[in-house]
């Protein structure tokens, strides 16, 4: 079995494209795996263990994500994945999961703004400026292409700044910092938030314009939006049966039915839509698959690690 680690990961140069081009990949046969839901374990304060299985059976792969949080660690998450080969049963690689969850998180979120967002979008606000936040901007450069837009960053410590220096290199970005939320959010066509955690809604629903998408990375801050939004689409409708409101959504399907055109995403420039991604082990278990089959192809050597520190910064 081999121990693939983080450095591993990060020497393939996986660009944003790959990511976004994996994403779709799985949600076209989502229909077709063995996905319970996750298994959250607390414990102590603040500390868990979430164990995420699945069974890709189209692509020959099963696998197990473990995610655990240890508050007085640096980093508190830390996250592996053990894949199997589903003919045999056999286990074929322990890898380090940070990555790849980073990156998976990204590329979901930029996959629903690029399949919900109105066209050309042009403005995109964004609070919570840590490494999900980062990694949803760099997968949506493939959507962007060379258009120019603007980014409305939620002022945080010293965040923004740091925000900024990472994506300098990109000509057609612009930034601006906003010192609340409602100046952020009420003339953006897309709101990214990577908080998370958020005890009560950022803005009453009013705030956001007609035609708006807004992706809730780690679900908090849009609980009234709920109510009054035209569409809500999620990765998968069991992990959201639970939202206090969800019996009052107007509409909601996953992103698979996109993909696999059983119905349509944004039907007017008007619509306010939600996107909802909580993260299915799908996503992580094929990332890790490809990932293995592409350290085999370069007969890669691998070595076992430890937790690894922050992947953006």
């Amino acid at each position: 079995m081999h121990i693939i680690t983080h450095g591993d990961i990060t020497g393939l140069n996986i660009l944003p494209q790959q990511c976004l081009q994996w994403v779709n990949e799985v949600l076209k046969h989502k229909d077709q795996y063995l996905l319970p839901p996750k298994i959250s374990i607390p414990f102590k304060t603040d500390g868990f263990y979430n164990v995420m299985p699945a069974i890709l059976t189209p692509f020959g792969y099963a696998g197990v994500k473990l995610v655990n949080r240890y508050p007085q660690r640096s980093p508190s998450l830390d996250s592996k994945i053990l894949l199997y080969e589903l003919d045999d049963g056999l286990p074929v690689a322990l890898l380090d999961a940070n990555w790849i969850t980073t990156a998976r998180t990204g590329a979901v979120a930029s996959h629903a703004i690029s399949h919900l967002a109105v066209p050309d979008f042009s403005v995109i606000a964004v609070a919570g400026l840590g490494n999900t936040a980062v990694a949803a901007v760099d997968m949506l450069q493939p959507v962007i292409g060379s258009r120019p837009v603007t980014f409305k960053l939620l002022h945080y410590k010293d965040h923004g700044q740091r925000f900024q220096e990472r994506f300098a290199h990109v000509s057609n970005y612009s930034f601006s910092m906003c010192t609340t939320a409602e100046e952020a959010f009420q003339d953006s066509d897309v709101i990214i938030s990577a908080v998370t955690y958020k005890e009560n809604d950022w803005c009453p629903p009013s705030t956001y314009r007609q035609g708006s998408t807004v992706v809730p990375i780690h679900t908090r801050g849009f609980m009234e939006c709920d109510r009054v939004f035209d569409k809500v689409f999620v990765d998968d409708i069991g992990h959201v049966k639970h939202f206090r409101y969800y019996n009052e959504f107007a509409s909601c399907h996953e992103m698979a039915d996109i993909v696999q055109e059983k119905c349509t995403g944004r039907d007017n420039n008007n619509q306010r839509i939600l996107a909802y991604n909580i993260g299915i082990a799908a996503h992580d278990i094929y990332y890790a698959a490809q990932i293995f089959e592409l350290l085999k192809s370069k007969s890669s050597n691998v070595n076992v690690t430890g937790p690894t520190g922050n992947y953006w910064f």
